[in-house]
């Protein structure tokens, strides 16, 4: 029937629809709710108050707002990434393939590895860096709010594309019991080349899946690269006059060194991703023996691929700085060389690419060049923990959950940094070159050292946030059990590799059962401490004391009561003016009411 009906005459239904639904809209007075946002009285138009309940969510341009809609979205993925690790470390529990098939296996730390470097770290530092780098420069909002919020909504489908071979799968098998033709979802297989996408191997591999994961990668990369232009431009004009370079906070300016790597290193990867695709699916060959060689791709993916672990840690180190302090009753030691190791580590990141390939055959002449400056990009990178280690000297330490964070953190740098000096020199590397030493090491930093960092600083601005304070007991407890796991999980990894255990096989001779099992042991401890903060946090905001004084940490008294607290103790102060009149100040119901600071945030 709808076949016979001019396209026109639809058209003029549906805005004859839609123009009697906004003026049955307008006629209706605003709506107010509990949680301090209205319903606008015309619909489509911009307003000065948020929306009202989840619509606020999916239509804010509000950098806090997608500061924890980022947040968020990288916990869930860290969640998911986690499930993962943890389906490996019980794989390992035993030499032979008794948990899960060696194509599972495969396909689980694939995924494992596009999720927590894509979808967890990065995320979870640009949600971080949304709520407070504004705060932090005295700033309304990021440069580009819009942007911002396209950034942000990019990345959910990017997931669901590299996952999609586990979510097809899963569907597959639930449709399956129904009289349904389910080729379409079995067609599409999770993804088990290796996160490192090695031609010719993932040219050749035949699961449809692989392409719809590559482009699933392109689009994170935009996300991620509009993301890192706006914090740029935020940066260089959002700061108030009186703001000036030398007086730039740590974490602002490694933010900013971040996001510089970003915009270099992210178009590269999208280019490289895009040539893959041709190859896979239009028959070109800039990947095949004729063409450029699978060497070529090494190149391109590790020339990203190296900078693209500082720009995961950097913004770690920024928050190591930036906390440390606060809870030392101390001035950050050396501030002006801090800043410049980390431009220095920026700028040396793209010069130690071709580490990861000693041992594909090199010119030796090239191998002798990339160590040396894979040797000496671990200067400016022990100029931070040394000067972390003076800030902390004779300084008057406070126990709390943030510092213990930031300790743990400082000790699996060590560790892992030694590690990679090692994998630096070409003799040690070309004997454990692709051992569990390298996955220990790796995991050190992006185990140890990142994730400290996001928990302390989870724990430093959780007031600033929800207005409410976490159960600090628990926190302790939780920040001691994240790092005794951190290290019962990787260190025999460390021994493993050196006793020449090869990463990547579900199946291994059963002299490494013991060491294994320690670290699968240890992998249980962290998924315990993860469970633990969890709770605190979602109980916390929930029922958590409620703050009245913004000073939470006692930084006035230090002088370190900066940008971001100033401007909660202003929200604290507007809150306080508009309840007090209402009725006695003194009152139950005034010391129970929870503060929320952006109730009346502008869209």
């Amino acid at each position: 029937m709808l076949d016979t009906i001019p396209g026109v005459a639809l058209a003029a239904i549906g805005l004859a629809v839609l123009a009697a639904y906004y003026r049955l809209r307008s006629d209706r007075p605003a709506m107010s709710f509990a949680d301090g946002g209205t319903a606008s009285v015309t619909v489509g138009l911009t307003g000065t108050e948020k929306p009202a309940g989840i619509l606020r969510w999916f239509t804010t341009v509000d950098h806090k707002d997608i500061g924890l809609l980022y947040i968020l979205f990288g916990t869930a993925a860290a969640l998911w990434g986690a499930t993962d690790a943890m389906m490996i470390r019980t794989e390992l529990l035993v030499p032979e393939s008794a948990v899960w098939n060696v194509e599972t296996y495969n396909a689980v730390f694939t995924t494992h590895g596009f999720t927590m470097l894509f979808f967890f770290v990065t995320p979870v530092f640009t949600g971080i860096a949304n709520y407070v780098l504004p705060l932090l420069l005295g700033a309304d909002d990021l440069a580009f709010p819009r942007i911002n919020a396209i950034a942000f909504w990019l990345l959910p489908p990017s997931l669901v594309m590299v996952r999609g071979g586990l979510i097809t799968d899963v569907i597959g098998m639930v449709v399956g019991v129904l009289p349904v033709d389910v080729t379409l979802f079995e067609a599409l297989e999770p993804v088990a080349m290796g996160w490192t996408m090695y031609t010719p191997l993932s040219v050749e591999m035949a699961n449809p899946q692989i392409s719809v994961a590559l482009l699933g990668l392109h689009l994170s990369g935009v996300a991620t690269t509009m993301a890192a232009i706006n914090f740029i431009v935020t940066v260089f004009t959002e700061r108030p006059p009186e703001l000036g370079w030398d007086k730039l906070d740590i974490f602002s300016w490694n933010i900013l060194v971040t996001s510089a790597l970003i915009l270099l290193a992210f178009p590269l990867l999208g280019s490289t991703l895009i040539m893959l695709l041709l190859d896979r699916n239009f028959g070109t060959t800039f990947f095949a023996i004729e063409g450029g060689g699978p060497m070529l791709w090494q190149h391109l993916f590790w020339f990203f691929g190296h900078p693209e672990v500082y720009i995961l840690v950097l913004p770690a180190f920024g928050l190591v700085s930036l906390i440390l302090p606060k809870f030392c009753g101390r001035r950050l030691f050396g501030f002006r060389f801090i800043v410049y190791s980390t431009i220095a580590i920026g700028i040396l990141s793209f010069g130690v690419w071709a580490h990861h390939m000693f041992a594909t055959g090199m010119d030796p002449r090239l191998r002798a060049s990339f160590m040396a400056v894979s040797l000496a990009i671990a200067i400016p990178s022990a100029i931070k923990e040394f000067n972390w280690i003076a800030t902390m000297w004779n300084g008057r330490l406070r126990l709390d959950a943030p510092l213990i964070c930031i300790i743990g953190a400082m000790s699996t740098f060590v560790v892992g940094g030694i590690t990679g000096v090692f994998l630096a020199s070409v003799p040690v590397d070309l004997v454990l070159h692709d051992t569990h030493y390298v996955v220990g090491h790796f995991h050190l930093i992006v185990v140890g050292v990142i994730p400290l960092a996001m928990i302390a600083a989870s724990y430093y601005w959780f007031p600033l946030i929800t207005g409410r304070m976490y159960n600090q007991r628990l926190a302790r407890a939780q920040t001691v059990l994240l790092i005794i796991g951190t290290f019962v999980t990787f260190i025999p990894l460390l021994i493993l590799g050196y006793m020449g255990m090869p990463r990547r096989y579900g199946i291994y001779p059963t002299e490494f059962i013991t060491l294994n099992q320690i670290a699968s042991l240890g992998a249980f401890l962290l998924g315990v401490s993860v469970f633990l903060w969890l709770v605190n946090m979602i109980q916390s905001a929930r029922v958590g004391p409620v703050v009245r004084d913004a000073d939470v940490w006692n930084l006035k008294e230090t002088g370190q009561f900066t940008r971001e607290w100033q401007w909660f103790e202003d929200r604290l102060e507007e809150r306080r003016g508009k309840v007090e009149p209402e009725g006695d100040p003194g009152s139950e119901s005034e010391t129970t009411r929870a503060v929320d600071p952006d109730d009346d945030a502008e869209s």
